[in-house]
């Protein structure tokens, strides 16, 4: 029988701690984005810089459940997690005043997840 879901191991050990943190924490946005994550590739989500700057404010924290691209603008700092950045998406979070970080670090920081947003 064929393995379904994600092959990527980081990918799989994410997903199991996200619901982990879920149950331990009886916040349902991580099991959200467990969720969102165990998609094939091809229906993951895919987010420009411009959507983030469109549906955030300064000092907002975001989760993205997929990759983040550089295509717009930032003109307003905040933390963006995410599976994955593309090189101009870091660039430009950073000169925005912002922060990129891997979806495990923001579990370790907010682990009931209160005042994150998800955007895909």
């Amino acid at each position: 029988m064929r393995r379904t879901g994600p092959t990527n191991i980081v990918l799989r050990k994410t997903i199991r701690i996200l619901y982990k943190a879920s149950r331990e924490h009886k916040a349902p946005i991580w099991r959200a984005v467990a969720k969102e994550l165990e998609k094939p590739r091809r229906r993951r989500r895919v987010v420009n810089i411009s959507r983030i700057n469109r549906y955030t404010e300064k000092g907002d924290v975001v989760v993205v459940p997929g990759k983040i691209l550089g295509a717009g603008t930032l003109d307003h700092p905040v933390t963006i997690a995410a599976i994955g950045f593309s090189k101009s998406a870091i660039e430009k979070i950073k000169a925005a005043g912002g922060e990129a970080i891997h979806i495990l670090e923001l579990i370790e920081r907010n682990p009931r997840g209160s005042n994150v947003k998800i955007i895909g």
